[in-house]
């Protein structure tokens, strides 16, 4: 069974990951600074922001003296991958419920979390619909007692704190680094959202003077403000983030081949890893509304590279 120790030797010290200043002729023409927070660096296996959303919740599983970790996610899921690669290091079995044919588990995404032990689970579409059906979670808790519940993509109330420690870990490194100017305050966060938690985390904790702009990759998104009200309830009254919609490139995990390369030559200049799915389809999206003007001259931007390089692996041979 898993210890509170294990847990404090897979966060603790926790490596603050590195800030990266980019250059861009782009931005130079419209006058903007622009960091990356390097946060698919923060750990080997389990980067970006499932490290910083699962952070909590699995300290309350093992306090549960949970038995093992049940959650549900897609066949190229970052979140179950990383969940994989936890229960692997906190010695906590591991049960996927996953949409989709069971012919999929030989994807490099699934091969890793089956081979760091996870059981897989697949259901169809219909019944993966009901996977915030209390009734169904009932009845999953009943087929696996002693598991402990995490919602797709670890999005839940209790990932907040471990994605509001984001805002502490920046001031930090904006008052230590010499090595290059950095801004005494960021004018706009960015990053990709797709179920919101850590939007809604960032939220918790957003400082005055710094909005917050996150980039939907999902199509029709409009629901995802729900969503991050939901987790975070004061977000309603607070008017200093906002959801960008329109640079979803067609839909979750789809992009057209322009898009693709336009993301590639992007990773390329920059000298950033990306991938088309959720930082490289952000920070495109970024990109274009810095041509357009929507971000003013003089703004200084950090961009929260959110991980899930893992998924190139399987999406650079889905069709566009």
């Amino acid at each position: 069974m898993a210890s509170l120790s294990s847990w404090q030797q897979l966060y603790s010290p926790a490596t603050p990951s590195p800030l990266q200043p980019l250059v861009h002729p782009l931005l130079s023409q419209h006058q903007i600074k622009l960091w990356v927070k390097r946060d698919d660096l923060l750990h080997a296996t389990i980067s970006g922001n499932k490290w910083r959303k699962l952070k909590y919740p699995l300290r309350h599983a093992i306090e549960s003296q949970a038995t093992g970790l049940l959650s549900f996610g897609g066949a190229y899921s970052n979140h179950l991958h990383a969940l994989a690669a936890i229960g692997q290091q906190l010695a906590l079995p591991t049960l996927a419920i996953v949409r989709g044919e069971a012919s999929s588990q030989h994807n490099p995404t699934l091969t890793d979390a089956r081979r760091w032990g996870m059981s897989l689970e697949f259901v169809d579409r219909q019944q993966y619909r009901l996977r915030q059906d209390s009734r169904w979670l009932a009845e999953l808790s009943a087929r696996y007692p002693g598991y402990y519940l995490i919602p797709e993509g670890g999005s839940c109330a209790g990932a907040l704190p471990g994605v509001a420690e984001l805002w502490s870990e920046l001031a930090a490194q904006f008052r230590s680094s010499s090595a290059w100017p950095l801004p005494s305050t960021i004018d706009h966060l960015i990053l990709p959202v797709a179920s919101g938690g850590t939007l809604a985390g960032l939220i918790s904790t957003r400082p005055a003077a710094s909005q917050l702009t996150g980039y939907a990759v999902l199509k029709g998104a409009s629901w995802l403000k729900e969503e991050v009200c939901a987790l975070y309830p004061a977000a309603a009254q607070d008017n200093g983030w906002q959801l960008r919609l329109d640079h979803h490139g067609g839909g979750y995990a789809k992009s057209s081949i322009e898009d693709r390369a336009a993301i590639a030559l992007l990773s390329e200049q920059l000298a950033l890893p990306l991938e088309p799915i959720y930082s490289g389809k952000a920070i495109l999206g970024l990109f274009r509304d810095i041509a357009a003007g929507y971000y003013p001259a003089h703004s200084q931007l950090v961009f929260l590279h959110t991980g899930g390089l893992q998924g190139t692996r399987s999406a650079l041979s889905r069709k566009p």
